[in-house]
């Protein structure tokens, strides 16, 4: 799960900076952050509960 989510995180991330630099949005990627950095908050600790625990 968590490879999944850093994959996901990389295409996001990726996508973002290749349209900006081909002119096709025009977002602030300052302003998102700002914004939204409680929803990563969030979704990480989602994410913590949906991996499952190492068996010792």
């Amino acid at each position: 799960m968590r490879g999944n989510i850093a994959a996901i995180v990389l295409i996001v991330v990726g996508s973002y900076f290749l349209l900006s630099n081909l002119g096709l949005i025009n977002i602030s990627l300052r302003e998102v952050i700002s914004t939204w950095w409680p929803l990563v908050l969030i979704a990480v600790g989602v994410s913590m509960f949906a991996v499952p625990k190492e068996k010792k």
